[in-house]
């Protein structure tokens, strides 16, 4: 089984400012959907020129975000890898103004990123085989106090996390399949005191 990855819980404005930059979260998204690459093919892949893409390479690299692969350099060329991480966002009445107006930008971000992937899902369908009617859909609502809540969001993830450690992506008809998990107090509802 793989190592454990131990949870980051992200509260640095200048480490969320550096993560919800459009351009890198799209290179943080192609270093772990294709491994590890250097700034000029990130930049082909990318429709970025190489500077662009190195300098936000470097700007991930000095918040963590991203690592070196010294291993797979050959002279001057530098390769960089995603490694395997547990980011955690959260945002309660003690966030600062300016921690809260960031997160509720990256929040708004990934959810539009996932919208435009469903789309883009929905467009591709017909091309796809056996894959196009695979798309597993619940919606549901529980009752729970934050703790519980809490609690039911580290069960969700410790199941995703052990079938990631369980089932690697060079199988035969494996593909990468997104999953999301978003919970939220129903509007207007009350709890009972």
């Amino acid at each position: 089984m793989a190592d454990e990855v131990v949870p980051r819980q992200i509260t640095d404005p200048a480490a969320l400012r550096a993560l919800a930059h459009p351009l890198r979260q799209r290179i943080l998204r192609a270093l772990s959907e294709n491994g590890p690459a250097t700034s000029t093919a990130l930049g082909a892949v990318l429709g970025e020129n190489t500077g662009a893409t190195s300098y936000h390479l470097r700007q991930l690299a000095e918040h963590g975000f991203i690592e070196e692969a010294p291993e797979l350099a050959k002279g001057k060329e530098r390769w960089w890898r995603s490694p395997p991480k547990d980011l955690r966002f959260r945002m309660d009445q003690e966030t600062s103004p300016e921690l809260r107006e960031l997160l509720e930008g990256l929040f708004a971000q990934h959810i539009a990123e996932d919208v435009e992937m469903f789309q883009r899902f929905q467009a591709e369908r017909a091309e796809l085989g056996e894959w196009a009617d695979v798309m597993p859909f619940s919606r549901g609502a529980v009752y729970a106090t934050p703790a519980e809540l809490e609690e039911f969001f580290e069960d969700y993830l410790r199941l995703l996390k052990d079938f990631q450690a369980t089932h690697s992506r060079d199988r035969p008809g494996a593909r990468r399949v997104l999953t999301r998990f978003l919970a939220f107090p129903a509007p207007g509802a009350t709890s009972a005191e």
